[in-house]
């Protein structure tokens, strides 16, 4: 239930809808229309199973994770593990490798990281076990000398960062309220914190380059939003964002001289486009739309603030420069790349690009364009021992729902099973449904750790943007609104449905996993359709829409209202008994299948209790479940041990009740906290390697 980073203009982690920007990251048939048709009548040779590629390999720690280039295009920086735990490393853009470690983290590692404007500090957020209480430091590249740069305890965030004011930052901080955050100008040489002023009470807030508060988002009873302006020093209701429109519209940013602000906004249209609104006139012009997908990415040139490139994500990211002569070099990115380019980060006079190769098959992998130039080259991969190691192409399908709606879907075959190419194997396999978190939130074409190891386990593997998920439109967003554990899912369904005719998937041997809003699907899969489902895996889901929504932490309190037109009134008692109804909790009794349900202690958006009630439910009615539990953990497994070990486990599992093949524990619990309090003894080897672990810890 997190969403990845946006090449949008460098103001850190802002730049998305209101509602999402705290909420949707919170709780990530008939034949398909896309792809080759079937094959006729030719006569294939069988293939032998491709090597079992070590799981280590594939959930370990990237060798080069989230590269930027620091702004004076000095330095190109990344995240890398040292002595196990990630990391930043940094290296002269002129030798990518001679790079050296700039941190020495011991404990949780560095998983978000941004270079100020100075070219000098390089900020990171870390928070406590994954309690998401996050804090901001720093560290001087030059001197190597790392601070923290915000008071320990107080959940914090970047809001803006500028290149016109390079050695400062601001920073918003959850200590006078924990709902809002106030804004601070923080200097970075000093540490010194200067308040801009109180939060009146909006959980989003828009600067400009000069550090003026001039925008804010609130959030409204309908479900909708309201755009403020701050002129005078007086807050004035600017623009409405009906319901409908309010998770497909969002505020991207100002231009450096702060007359113009630009919009991604649905309204009037049903995908979201970019615009441009002149805020002396209140003219808005259409910059960029697409009928097909909402704007997923708009690159800004970091001096004007002002648009250089959008791009829109139907099925594959596609790039459209606003300047013409910047097309071609969008089209040398192209030809230069295997999967799709990704725009990652620039210098701050723009002539040097980072651009990210995403293919489905390899993993991801950087090169730097030199505009002045015209010049590509390759810098490094993210992952080198997978180098030259045969992976499953990801391939974009669309399927369709009872009712008609398209689904953009994703499949993942094993190579082996699928020689002429043609997207259907040539017997049906088992089969893994992966369910995105969010659920505002989407699926998308790319290198994905989940599906290369089940594609090489021997399962085909299908992911579906169902209704509800974002960035195809408003109407297809808007589609999922109170149909959690209803239509929402029946098109999960429809899915496999779709598989199973297909040819792809067997009837009797297909898994639903899923984290968070997807462990939910799980749960729901495993009570609702219980003979549909081989087996489940639910990861940090709710189980209770009821005690879920009742435990928010305090800044997701100003979007309960969004939470109660989107999922279920709360409040009233008609509302919450169909909330009751609909949660997973209310029907362990109908579980006929194996269940795995996996939490970290220190969740703070679902909370560790939504496992554990249904682990006891489920105990008090005898139905055997395995529930694993890592102390150190929050809303997922960020640590590399961790995440290893739970794939060992689910590995395991998917043999047990898929009949995979599965690569054996060995040392898959080493430096992982990994408990099992309730039902190892399910999982065929499980007990066994986690008393061998423990007695080799001791």
């Amino acid at each position: 239930m997190t969403s990845p980073p946006a090449p949008r203009r460098p103001t850190f982690w802002l730049g998305v809808p209101l509602t999402l920007a705290l909420l949707a990251s919170a709780v990530g048939c008939d034949r398909g229309t896309e792809g080759p048709a079937a094959g006729g009548d030719v006569a294939v040779a069988p293939q032998a199973p491709a090597p079992l590629i070590p799981r280590r390999l594939i959930f370990g720690d990237a060798d080069r994770s989230r590269a930027r280039i620091s702004p004076d295009g000095r330095w190109i920086t990344y995240l890398g593990p040292v002595e196990g735990v990630k990391n930043l490393w940094i290296a002269p853009v002129d030798e990518p490798g001679a790079a050296v470690p700039l941190t020495e983290d011991r404990g949780r590692g560095i998983h978000a990281y941004q270079w100020a404007f100075d070219g000098r500090h390089v900020l990171f957020l870390q928070d406590r076990d994954g309690d998401e209480t996050w804090r901001v430091l720093g560290v001087d590249v030059l001197s190597r000398a790392v601070r923290p740069l915000t008071p320990e305890g107080v959940r914090a965030r970047m809001l803006h960062a500028s290149p016109h004011r390079p050695g400062q930052v601001v920073v918003g901080l959850h200590q006078r309220d924990l709902r809002f955050a106030d804004p601070h100008v923080l200097d970075l040489a000093t540490g010194k914190l200067e308040l801009l002023m109180e939060n009146p009470g909006f959980p989003d807030l828009l600067l400009d380059d000069d550090y003026r508060v001039r925008f804010a988002g609130r959030a409204d009873p309908d479900g909708g939003s309201t755009l403020m302006r701050l002129d005078d020093g007086t807050w004035r209701e600017w623009q409405k964002v009906p319901m409908e429109d309010d998770l497909t519209t969002a505020m991207e940013g100002l231009d450096h001289e702060g007359g113009t602000l630009y919009l991604v906004d649905s309204r009037g249209r049903d995908t979201s486009g970019l615009f441009a609104v002149d805020l002396a006139t209140g003219e808005r012009t259409l910059l960029h739309g697409d009928p097909r997908a909402d704007v997923a990415d708009v690159w800004f040139d970091p001096l004007s603030g002002r648009p250089v490139a959008v791009a829109v994500d139907a099925l594959r990211k596609e790039w459209v420069a606003f300047d013409p002569e910047l097309a071609g070099v969008f089209e040398q990115l192209r030809a230069g790349t295997e999967g799709d380019p990704e725009l990652v980060a620039s210098t701050t006079d723009g002539q040097l690009w980072l651009v990210g190769d995403v293919p489905s098959h390899r993993p991801f992998s950087y090169v730097l364009f030199d505009r002045r130039r015209g010049e590509t080259r390759r810098l490094f991969g993210s992952r080198d021992a997978l180098e030259g190691v045969a992976m499953a192409p990801m391939r974009p399908v669309t399927l369709e729902a009872r009712d008609g709606l398209e689904l953009p879907s994703y499949l993942t075959l094993p190579p082996d099973s699928d020689p002429d190419g043609d997207g259907r194997p040539e017997e049906p396999l088992p089969m893994v449904l992966e369910v995105h978190g969010g659920p505002w939130a989407r699926d998308r074409y790319g290198h994905d750790p989940e599906h290369q190891l089940w594609a090489n386990r021997g399962y085909a593997v299908l992911s579906i943007n169902f209704r509800g998920s974002t960035g195809f439109g408003k109407r297809f967003v808007n589609a999922g609104n109170r149909e959690w554990a209803g239509k929402m899912q029946e098109d999960l369904i429809d899915g496999v449905r779709w598989a199973v005719e297909e040819g792809i998937a067997r009837e009797d041997r297909v898994a639903i996993q899923g984290t968070s809003y997807g462990g939910f699907a799980a749960l729901v899969g495993m009570t609702q359709t219980p003979e549909l489902f081989a087996c489940g895996v639910d990861i940090v889901g709710p189980s209770s829409l009821l005690t879920v929504v009742e435990s928010v932490p305090p800044h997701w309190l100003p979007l309960l209202d969004m939470w109660a037109t989107r999922v279920g009134d709360f409040r009233s008692e008609e509302g919450r008994a169909r909330l009751e109804q609909i949660s997973p909790l209310a029907h362990v009794g109908a579980i006929k299948r194996p269940l795995l349900i996996a939490h970290g202690a220190n969740d703070p958006r679902v909370k560790l209790e939504e496992s554990e009630q249904i682990v006891a439910a489920m105990r008090e009615k005898g139905i055997p479940v395995t529930f694993v539990l890592f102390p150190d953990e929050g809303h997922g497994f960020r640590r590399a041990a961790n995440a290893r070990a739970f794939r060992a486990i689910t590995e395991a599992y998917f043999a047990d009740c898929l009949g995979g093949r599965a690569e054996p524990f060995g040392d898959a619990f080493e430096g992982s906290s990994v408990t099992v309090p309730e039902g190892a003894e399910h999982v065929e080897g499980l007990a066994e390697a986690l008393g061998t672990a423990a007695g080799d810890a001791s």
